[in-house]
């Protein structure tokens, strides 16, 4: 229970179509909805079959989704130790505002503690001023020093055929 009204709790295999919607919703939110390749199905398979991430359904009183966690295990070398990687938190825009997105980022907090994670990580767009006003309010630290990098499937492919 997040709050009187907000309930959290484990995605079951039965809410992943309504988790794939709220997915769609923050890419809109994002500008990225372009970058959507996935789908409900290749959803379903990487959190229940292979296991690739755990995700949370934040839903009001009444049962409704109101939003959503993805997250999974990270490790830092310099720790030794794991931590939780925080890829999506998303909360529906006539929702915000009442300390659910605080609720959910402490109740992942308490879960990395409660398994010994040292770290809990996320980003945010550089654009996305009322996120990272919100996460520094929360304490969270901007990790300005840091630059991500990625490699795509057309990358990965040419990497692994050129290594050298």
């Amino acid at each position: 229970k997040l709050d009187d009204d907000t309930f959290a709790r484990t995605v079951a295999e039965a809410d992943v179509p309504v988790l794939f919607e709220l997915i769609l919703e923050l890419a809109s939110y994002e500008k990225l909805s372009d970058a959507i390749v996935g789908d409900a199905e290749t959803l379903r398979r990487s959190l229940f079959e292979e296991r690739a991430a755990e995700a949370l359904v934040l839903e009001a009183a009444d049962g409704t989704a109101i939003g959503y966690a993805v997250f999974f295990t990270s490790f830092s070398t310099f720790e030794c130790r794991s931590g939780i990687w925080l890829e999506d938190v998303y909360v529906r825009p006539e929702h915000r505002r009442g300390g659910i997105g605080r609720a959910v980022i402490a109740h992942l907090a308490a879960l990395a503690q409660e398994r010994g994670h040292v770290r809990l990580e996320w980003c945010a767009l550089d654009w996305n001023e009322p996120a990272i006003s919100f996460y520094e309010g929360l304490g969270a630290r901007r990790l300005d020093e840091w630059r991500i990098f990625r490699l795509e499937r057309d990358g990965i492919s040419r990497l692994v055929e050129r290594p050298a």
